[in-house]
């Protein structure tokens, strides 16, 4: 690889991300350069994957645009990738000693949306949100740099804490394409069908399910949290990035929790300004302890 190629494929890696309009993209602003730059390509590479099976090339087939993936992350780690991100891929993974385990787990958890379109338990939902979002958090402390051991316990709640205020927040576009994250075994708890969910019909018991699974999203920030508090000053400061984003993405589920928030109604979102203000908060106060 040239390094005229490879600061090609950063920029597009760059480019993509900024065209994202991503609740992350306001944190990165916060990294140094070249951590921001490992950053980008991270996220291109997780949205390239993610579109491979919701957004997949016309005429082409899920299953075989992740099997390509696969082969072009195993060349990134062999040092001879083709496409754009992993071409940027490999010089930050090599950089920064990310495991190639942590990009193989992330497919194998966006392939699992080919394979089913339900969970029966919990633990099934778990394994998801681990893998399509918790490894993501893996990655970044390679990017972000904290050393405690205790940091991939931050990692791995944070995620789940992520993934499971995006499954709140997106129950009416999910159910649109005939996908239910929610546990079958909670529907039953509450007395509901799926077809009350994929015909998107609100009532007491979804407000009460919703609800329900709104709690266990505020336990897993609550244990990212205490993760957090346990982490020497050195290790919090290196995680000021990770803690934007958990602002933002907390704020995001206490707006869905607002009681004229309509489950099935618009996408939840927080306007740009408002996502860089809680950046910028974010940031100032871990300067100022």
């Amino acid at each position: 690889m040239t390094s005229r190629s490879v600061a090609d494929a950063q920029a597009y890696c760059t480019a993509l991300t900024k065209k994202s309009g991503s609740n992350f993209y306001y944190s990165f602003l916060f990294l140094p350069r070249k951590r921001r730059a490992a950053m980008y390509t991270v996220y291109a590479f997780c949205k390239e994957i993610d579109n491979a099976v919701d957004e997949p090339p016309a005429g082409s087939n899920p299953q075989e645009e992740l099997r390509r993936w696969r082969a072009e992350l195993e060349a990134a780690y062999r040092g001879t990738p083709t496409f754009p991100v992993t071409i940027s891929l490999a010089e930050h993974a090599r950089q920064l000693s990310i495991p190639q385990a942590y990009f193989e787990e992330l497919i194998k958890g966006v392939e699992m949306d080919l394979m089913a379109s339900r969970y029966a338990s919990f633990q099934d939902l778990s394994l998801y949100c681990y893998r399509v979002a918790s490894v993501v958090g893996l990655i970044c402390l390679h990017i972000f740099g904290p050393t405690s051991a205790r940091a991939q316990d931050y990692a791995v709640s944070l995620g789940l804490a992520f993934q499971l205020t995006n499954i709140l927040r997106d129950i009416g576009t999910d159910a649109a394409q005939g996908r239910i994250y929610l546990p079958q075994e909670d529907l039953d708890k509450f007395g509901c069908t799926d077809q009350t969910i994929l015909q998107r019909q609100e009532s007491g018991a979804i407000r009460e399910l919703f609800h329900f699974e709104t709690a266990r999203a505020h336990e897993y920030y609550a244990k990212a949290q205490a993760a957090f508090e346990s982490l020497p000053a050195s290790d919090q400061q290196a995680l000021t990035v990770a803690e934007i984003m958990r602002a933002v993405y907390f704020r995001i589920l206490k707006k869905i929790e607002e009681p004229k928030h309509r489950i099935f109604g618009p996408r939840a979102r927080l306007a740009a300004s408002r996502r860089l203000a809680v950046a910028a908060g974010v940031w100032f106060r871990s300067r100022s302890t």
